[in-house]
């Protein structure tokens, strides 16, 4: 037991996990904020960018993203390293599921407020940024946190092009120890700090948010339409 808990692979795995995930989360936001916007735009052709990246995107598994970045580019002179293909394997996968977050908080925001930003003169650009962005935040912070955490457990596949995340260090140790229980119960608990970890992130920027906008609490609009693009929610939008 001693051995497996004292291993010094456990923390090069948590912190290539943790790149990871924070690298892919900042990819994912950048296209769920661009793909996400764009869906709610006036001109057909910007709303016909966003159908097909999400529908690209949202209906390739990762893993399948992570083979072609990894091992079919490279065949056509473009060459990733391991860090990099995963990066936007992941980013690319969990951003489009971002989109229709983003797409769905936008369209959340109660009537009214766009009225009244047109009353008062507010350009396309000034409405969003003031009056709807804003207030789409708050509704678009509790599934981001699910997509967060989705996208940390999906760095497990990155094993898979030899990257020394959790799970191949969980690998490595079940095969030189023969441990497996102890091994494997490690790495669950290792996953499940981190998952709480980034939780309490979300909550906090949450908090953070309802200041803001100087809510109390409890009294935001339902978040229904808002998880449309949250896996496992078979909405297409």
């Amino acid at each position: 037991m001693s051995e497996v808990l004292s291993n010094d692979q456990w923390l090069e795995g948590a912190v290539t996990t943790v790149q990871l995930t924070v690298l892919g989360a900042l990819l994912a936001l950048v296209l769920a904020l661009a793909f996400g916007l764009a869906g709610t735009s006036r001109h057909t052709w910007v709303r016909v960018l966003n159908r097909v990246y999400v529908e690209f995107f949202r209906g390739t598994p990762a893993l399948v993203l992570l083979y072609w970045f990894f091992y079919a580019l490279p065949l056509v002179g473009f060459r990733f390293t391991p860090m990099l293909a995963a990066v936007l394997a992941l980013g690319l996968n969990v951003g489009a599921y971002g989109a229709e977050v983003v797409r769905g908080a936008i369209n959340a925001v109660p009537k009214a407020q766009y009225e009244a930003a047109i009353a008062l003169n507010f350009t396309p650009f000034q409405r969003m940024v003031r009056i709807l962005l804003p207030q789409g935040v708050a509704l678009m912070l509790p599934p981001f946190g699910n997509l967060l955490i989705e996208l940390m457990k999906a760095t497990a596949i990155v094993s898979l092009i030899g990257l020394v995340d959790l799970t191949r260090v969980s690998k490595n140790l079940q095969s030189s120890l023969g441990d497996t229980i102890m091994v494997f119960s490690v790495v669950l608990v290792f996953y499940f700090v981190i998952a709480q970890l980034l939780q309490l992130f979300v909550r906090f920027a949450e908090r953070r948010v309802d200041r803001m906008l100087g809510r109390r609490g409890g009294h935001e609009p339902s978040l229904k339409s808002v998880a449309a693009g949250a896996p496992g929610a078979g909405v297409t939008g």
